[in-house]
This record gives structure tokens, sequence and C-alpha cells, in this order.
């Protein structure tokens, strides 16, 4: 019989964060401060990754500005007081070695696609506390206005205030919690 293993995710040895160009000339960067991960795989096959639910807390946004994270919090965006969070299912973990791509349906709001993430495994160890870690770096963009994100402003001048693009990176240590 093969083990299944249940993983979660490690906070405070892990990050969500993501960029947007500001003025089209510099980056701006932001991340979520509460977020949770959990996933099952038989043995510690990621490969066979399944039931991968994550999700990130709107209340918990940071980009070192508090006036622009209320925005972000508002109607304007992400709407916080109706959706608390945004979430994301994993369907589809392929890869082989230390490449992958996670695919899954992101929900914001009320609107789910399809995205696909870049994978990078970075192997699994014992901790000095006798847990069991894996560890992974995640990157992907998308279009904010594919998901109903749509808030513009253009300056005087003409130019852009806050890019379409949105560049999605995360650096994800997980702990095996049992086998089941």
């Amino acid at each position: 019989m093969i083990a299944s293993n249940k993983w979660s995710i490690d906070p405070s040895h892990s990050e969500v964060s993501f960029k947007v160009k500001h003025l089209m000339i510099t980056t701006i960067t932001g991340y979520f401060e509460k977020f949770t991960l959990e996933l099952e795989t038989h043995n510690d096959n990621f490969n066979t990754a399944k039931n991968i639910e994550f999700a990130a807390e709107i209340n918990s946004i940071n980009t070192n500005d508090k006036q622009r994270d209320e925005h972000l919090k508002s109607a304007d965006f992400f709407n916080a007081n109706v959706y608390s969070h945004l979430r994301f299912r994993g369907s589809k973990y392929q890869g082989a070695n230390i490449h992958a791509v996670l695919t899954g349906a992101l929900t914001i709001g009320s609107i789910t696609q399809t995205v696909k993430l870049e994978v990078s495994f970075g192997g699994i160890v014992m901790d000095s506390y006798g847990q069991t870690k894996a560890g992974f770096s995640l990157s992907g963009s998308l279009s904010r206005k594919n998901f109903g994100l749509t808030w513009d402003a253009v300056t005087e001048a003409g130019n852009i205030v806050v890019s379409d693009e949105v560049r999605i990176n995360a650096e994800i240590q997980l702990i095996k919690q049992i086998e089941v």
C-alpha cells in the first residue's frame, strides 16, 4: 500500500509576494502576511500532489504603504469587505526532477481563472526538530484585469499608474503532517 502524506505550510519560513509596475518606471512589491497551504502526496513524491489548497487573507496585504494597502483592500481592487481571501486550487503538478508546472484555478473576488506557475523544487530535508520539510520556489504572472481588478488611472503626462501585469513569486516551505 502506498502511503499518503499530508503537508502544510510553515508560515515562518514561507512568503508570497507580487510585483507591479508603477508609472511604468519602477516596480512595487507587496506581499500577504497571512496565508495557508495544504496538499497531499503519495509517499514524498510531489509529482503525485493532489488536494492542493492555498488561501491568502486579503486584509493581510502589505506594500509598505498603509494608504496604498487600504486602497488595494477597497472595492477598487480586492473588495476585502466582501471577499476576505483569494484562493488557488491546484489541479495538476507536472514536471521532472526539480522543475515543474503547477496548474490550477485562482479565484480573486468572484472571478476564477486557470493559471500556471513555474515551480522549482528545492528538496526534502529533516530539520533540527525532527520535522520533515520540503521547499519550493514558485513564479508566474497574470493580468489583474482578467480578475476584475480594473481600477486604472493615467497621469497628466499620459503615464499609466499601475501595470496590468502582476508577477507572482513565492518561497514555500512545507511540513509533513501525517501519513494517512
